[in-house]
């Protein structure tokens, strides 16, 4: 049976290193990080310009927090599938194609949720 470990800091320090060294790669190697990072970058700009509500503010963290998320978890998945073979694979395919729609539908729903709390204070 596994011991289990108490809780240390130093632990959880080395754990936040691991994570940034993760964003730092994500960044250096990925270039819709870029793009993810430019669209993040006009969300708060806009949300500072035209001033939203603490429920509006939350929904556009969330929801930059998904795209965020599903862009990451894309890039593990077609990492792993790259790492498993780079022969061309219809499987392969079909997983990659389907990771890549999630961070779409994410996208889309996000812009869905920008529009919905933007357009009303750009143009009122």
């Amino acid at each position: 049976m596994k011991k289990e470990s108490s809780f240390s800091f130093h632990a959880r320090r080395k754990s936040f290193r691991f994570a940034a060294a993760g964003i730092k790669t994500f960044f250096g190697a990925e270039h819709n990080a870029w793009l993810h990072l430019a669209g993040t970058v006009i969300v708060i700009i806009l949300a500072i310009v035209l001033p939203v509500s603490a429920a509006e503010a939350a929904v556009l963290a969330v929801a930059v927090g998904i795209v965020w998320t599903a862009e990451l978890f894309n890039t593990v998945i077609e990492k792993i599938m790259d790492f498993i073979s780079t022969a061309q694979h219809p499987q392969i395919k079909y997983i990659k194609d389907l990771s890549a729609a999630a961070v779409l539908l994410s996208a889309l729903a996000a812009a869905a949720a920008g529009l919905i709390i933007f357009i009303p204070k750009l143009f009122i």
